[in-house]
């Protein structure tokens, strides 16, 4: 593994596993409050959880362009 990672390819390849989504779903989920859908069936959950990113990237828009 180590001669592996010691190309290029795969040393940039590896650090992009070091990005992480993670955070968003915190912050939706402790600080919106965003815990459980509301609602059933599958076309139903994508227009909600739809609607919840939509909210954050509206509140995280504002809290960018306010700084």
């Amino acid at each position: 593994m180590k001669d592996r990672l010691e190309t290029t390819e795969a040393g940039d390849l590896y650090r992009r596993r070091k990005q992480t989504v993670e955070p968003v779903f915190g912050i939706i989920k402790s600080i919106m409050g965003f815990r459980k859908f509301s609602l059933r069936d599958l076309a139903k959950v994508t227009t909600e959880w739809t609607l919840v990113a939509l909210a954050y990237n509206c509140k995280r828009m504002a809290r960018l362009q306010a700084a």
